[in-house]
């Protein structure tokens, strides 16, 4: 059977949970336009999140790859367009790491570009109701970090779809951030779902999803 490999961060920065984690494992398991849905828990460490993908990018030998990650302030499930090379921590890890203007990959290149249909994806989930939007910053921290590993990995593998999705925060991790927008997590899992079928399914649309500033 195919798998999709879907990861999702440990909680970081104080919380007690991670959205991006309670979403992967409340869709492990489920069969999806024919492929098994495999959720991985990632650390929230430079390098360590990398080791933990390779080694879950072997064993599952995923088609599709969807890495997720908590985004607070963010409103909607977003699917980020690049990944940059670049590690720059505002806050340090989980292992207190806090690398400031370092290269995730040596000699790699300044960019990864996701190899998702992003924007069929982004128009499949607002035709649904459900909020979702193109990206063009995944920031750089481990999010960033990951996506950007998870791209230079994969490079050069023939029809692998990857790339990643930002996420808000839970309702109940809304109470400790006042202010900040938040979806529940049968929203977030509705959207996921739809968003994995169609990241397997769908051709990529021509459609304006750039942004100002």
């Amino acid at each position: 059977m195919k798998n999709i490999l879907l990861t999702g961060f440990e909680p970081f920065g104080g919380e007690s949970i991670n959205p991006s984690w309670e979403l992967a494992r409340a869709l492990d398991g489920e069969l999806i336009a024919g492929a098994r849905v495999v959720a991985v828990q990632l650390p929230c460490r430079f390098g360590a999140a990398l080791h933990s993908l390779a080694e879950a990018l072997k064993r599952v030998a995923p088609v599709l790859t969807l890495a997720t990650g908590q985004a607070g302030g963010r409103s909607d499930l977003s699917f980020e367009r690049v990944a940059i090379n670049v590690d720059d921590a505002r806050i340090p890890d989980n292992a207190g790491a806090q690398p400031v203007d370092l290269p995730v990959i040596a000699d790699g290149p300044a960019a990864y570009f996701s190899s998702l249909p992003i924007k069929a994806i982004v128009a499949g989930l607002r035709a649904a109701g459900i909020p979702a939007s193109v990206s063009q910053t995944a920031g750089t921290f481990v999010c960033n970090h990951l996506f950007y590993g998870l791209q230079h990995q994969l490079r050069g593998q023939e029809g692998a779809r990857s790339g990643f999705m930002h996420i808000p925060y839970l309702p109940q991790q809304a109470a400790q951030h006042p202010g900040q927008p938040s979806l529940p997590l049968e929203t977030l899992v509705a959207g996921t779902r739809l968003a994995l079928e169609l990241a397997l399914t769908a051709q990529e649309i021509r459609a304006g999803g750039g942004q100002l500033n």
